[in-house]
């Protein structure tokens, strides 16, 4: 007899696992967990034998996917820009806005007067809405203090709120994100500041997974950029890149030059950096939700990474400027309806391929033995349902480890 604390039976399983063809459909499934892992997720019909449990849910048909993921958000922040969502409303452009004083810099502001426990008190409406749609794992960047005592801040409400909450977070430190505007004009200088103060405290205190930066002509150069992966790879952390969202500086190929685990928004870039990715192993991460919300209209070259075989992944890319989304199955149907995924795509692209970005595969993304036993369970009938609707949330129930 092996003996097991729970069993789901009586479901149809989404396992999204390498071991099957698409999204890894089993009919008239069954999951079984122990200790808040996966011990079997497959045909009830081929379970092993004697496997008892100490509880049996009856799922009624319904299906499972594994626990969603929110690979891309910059969720831990002050205030917000209503008011600059009105001035894009009137025609001005973001990085006319940026120029002037405002995007990044106005949530700086706001994000450096605010304590931890207010950022973690106006974080939690956030993150609870998301969690509501089967979101068991989610990526919290820095990037709103841009000086050490305030990044630190923002990374430490984010470990908090993984601590409070029944939700794996992974936190990225994004300290080139803007430069700040006691040092405006003096990108160098505070590049320095990132590499040499500030990325190493930040190692030191184990408070950030990965580390990102956002490469751009309104943001930092790739020289600049280079130089903090380089101090980051030194620290022993992996890296990430907002590469290629408002131009082509090549930010795709920079990201596979460093291994990156992934590469995000990617509207302008190129064949030849698509293949570097692939060579890298780097994952794609599309943002339907900043494409939609600032208006733009280069689409992310989608058949170049189907062709060159990349991986794609897409998230929320929550944040107060350019997309104040805290729907991940809004951001599914985003990004079949504005950049043509598939169902299975949008579908992968939240699980499985999410928890590559995060270098998590080996523990979450699909229903296989040995992964947290991360699912949401759905009142659907068919798993087109959750690309299709828009402002609907069919969960029926999240298990979080098993629990």
């Amino acid at each position: 007899m092996t003996l097991v604390d729970r069993i789901w039976h009586r479901c149809r399983l989404a396992t999204l696992s390498w071991s099957r063809q698409g999204l890894g459909i089993v009919e008239d499934g069954l999951i079984a967990a122990r200790e808040g892992r996966i011990v079997y997720a497959g045909r009830a019909a081929d379970a092993p034998t004697g496997l008892e449990a100490k509880e049996r849910i009856d799922c009624g048909e319904r299906w499972i996917t594994p626990g969603l993921i929110d690979c891309h958000t910059h969720l831990v922040y002050g205030g917000n820009r209503a008011g600059e969502f009105e001035q894009r409303l009137g025609g001005a452009t973001y990085e006319e806005i940026a120029r002037a004083g405002g995007g990044i810099i106005s949530t700086v502001q706001a994000t450096r007067r605010a304590s931890v426990a207010e950022l973690i008190a106006a974080t939690r409406p956030r993150l609870g809405a998301l969690v509501a749609e089967g979101v068991t794992t989610i990526e919290i960047k820095s990037g709103y203090g841009l000086s050490l005592d305030a990044e630190r801040r923002q990374l430490r409400a984010a470990r908090s709120l993984g601590e409070d909450s029944a939700v794996t977070v992974r936190t990225t430190f994004l300290g080139a994100h803007a430069i700040p505007p006691e040092m405006k004009g003096r990108s160098s200088d505070y590049i320095g500041l990132v590499c040499d103060q500030m990325l190493p405290a930040i190692a030191a205190e184990g408070l950030a997974d990965a580390v990102d930066a956002f490469c751009e002509k309104i943001a930092f150069s790739p020289n600049e950029t280079a130089r903090v992966f380089t101090a980051a790879r030194t620290l022993g952390l992996p890296v990430r890149l907002h590469a290629d969202q408002l131009s082509n500086l090549h930010g795709a190929e920079l990201a596979a030059k460093f291994s990156a685990l992934s590469a995000d928004h990617l509207e302008y870039a190129d064949d030849a950096g698509i293949a570097a990715m692939k060579a890298a192993g780097t994952v794609a991460v599309v943002l339907p939700g900043a494409f939609y919300f600032i208006r733009e209209h280069q689409l992310p070259p989608i058949d170049a990474m189907r062709r060159h075989g990349v991986p794609i992944a897409l998230a929320t890319d929550s944040n107060p400027g350019t997309s104040p989304l805290t729907s991940i199955l809004l951001a599914m149907n985003m990004g079949a309806t504005l950049f043509r995924l598939t169902v299975d795509e949008c579908i992968a692209a939240v699980t499985r391929e999410a928890a590559q970005v995060l270098g998590l595969s080996h523990e979450i993304g699909t229903l296989d033995a040995g992964k947290f036993c991360d699912l949401a369970i759905w009142n659907i009938e068919r798993p087109a349902e959750l690309v299709y609707r828009m402002g609907f949330n069919p969960l029926h129930v999240r298990v979080y480890h098993g629990i």
